[in-house]
């Protein structure tokens, strides 16, 4: 089959084959064709110089709010990804089984961005979500609709990943983990994994934890005082460490109040990085302090992390977290996405949930995307 797309020269790092190296990418029929120096070109193929560029699998954001109109935190998926060099928006609970139809339809199908979900337990997911408005949709059980979850997660497991429940202060209120138990009976009920966003007590960090399966995700993994992850003393808490060994995913989840550059720190510093880093993009964040996804990964690539590590956390461990192996890798049979980026050097400011300036030296910048083997929007 005759190569529709070529991107040469580029530094092409995927973690999913442990590869960095300056190679050429091939693609054909939506994906990826071949890796190697000096592919040949066909009369038709569209042959990109992309000799000043990495090249990385499509970047996957796991944690996002794209149900544009249907939600007030919704935001544009095309713009953003086009921007921040994501090719999977991963929304994380914007509908739930009673609006999933209207996201389905008049978002997601439309989308040239791929988009995937979490589909929420509640019945209209998070409906009241503004700068004027917040209503935790968990505090009120009358909300949580376990059969329509079970029944339209199974409906639509072409593009529904898993469940997802908002537990803490400010989005169960007094309900605590009662919501969060009601989502895993649904989770359980359906073979998915679980997502669930922790805020304020009640309930504690490791109430949650305790109740999350091998596979499950926890939100907001590395956010402030109070839930955080890391004890006084700058250790890792033991429930942490435990629901890791058993196999629990942490995924950052910035947002606009779940990402504090004290905590990352202290989990760093004990060897203790994310699994997946996500920016949880939204309408009251989308203008700082997350911004976007390449900034939420450059703040780790800026505290320490390699780039391999942090482009695995945005591709391979993602697609792993989804169960969609073929995404999230350039080997050969794979989706044919793929992110251009540059690491541009300098001094760039970097701002927390809770106000805390970073002055890194190191920025990620996407450049362009590469969406089901074609040169998707160039700039």
């Amino acid at each position: 089959m005759p190569f529709d797309l070529i991107l040469r020269g580029g530094r092409v790092v995927d973690p999913s084959q442990k590869l960095d190296a300056v190679t050429d990418v091939a693609f054909a029929g939506g994906k990826v064709a071949a890796i190697g120096t000096g592919l040949k070109a066909d009369p038709g193929t569209d042959v990109r110089d992309v000799s000043r560029f990495i090249v990385t699998p499509g970047l996957i954001d796991l944690h996002t709010h794209v149900y544009w109109g249907g939600t007030s935190l919704g935001i544009d998926a095309e713009e953003f990804c086009r921007l921040s060099g994501v090719t999977t928006a991963v929304d994380t609970g914007s509908a739930g089984p009673g609006n999933f139809a209207g996201f389905r339809k008049h978002v997601i199908e439309p989308s040239q961005v791929r988009i995937l979900a979490y589909l929420h337990v509640s019945h209209a997911g998070i409906f009241g979500f503004s700068h004027r408005i917040m209503v935790g949709e968990s505090e009120e059980l009358r909300l949580m609709n376990p059969i329509e979850a079970a029944k339209v997660a199974d409906a639509n497991r072409d593009l529904i990943v898993g469940i997802k429940v908002r537990v803490g202060l400010h989005s169960s209120g007094t309900s605590g983990a009662v919501p969060l138990d009601i989502a895993i009976e649904v989770a359980n009920e359906v073979g998915m994994p679980l997502m669930a966003h922790i805020d304020h007590p009640p309930p504690s960090y490791e109430e949650v934890l305790a109740r999350l399966r091998p596979g499950d995700v926890l939100t907001h993994a590395f956010r402030p005082f109070p839930n955080t992850p890391a004890t006084a003393q700058g250790t890792v808490k033991k429930a942490v460490l435990d629901a890791r060994e058993r196999g629990v995913l942490f995924d950052i989840g910035h947002g606009k109040g779940s990402f504090a550059f004290k905590t990352a720190r202290a989990m760093l510093a004990n060897g203790f990085y994310p699994d997946t880093i996500s920016s949880d993009i939204h309408q009251l964040c989308i203008d700082g302090p997350a911004f976007d996804q390449v900034t939420t990964l450059s703040k780790f690539l800026c505290m320490g992390m390699e780039l391999s590590d942090v482009i695995a956390t945005s591709t391979v461990n993602a697609a792993m977290a989804l169960r969609r192996p073929e995404l999230g890798s350039l080997k050969p049979g794979s989706v044919g996405d793929a992110t251009l980026v540059t690491v541009r050097q300098g001094q760039f400011d970097y701002v927390d949930v809770v106000g805390e300036h970073l002055t890194g030296d190191s920025k990620i910048v996407s450049e362009g995307v590469v969406i089901g083997g074609r040169w998707w929007h160039p700039n």
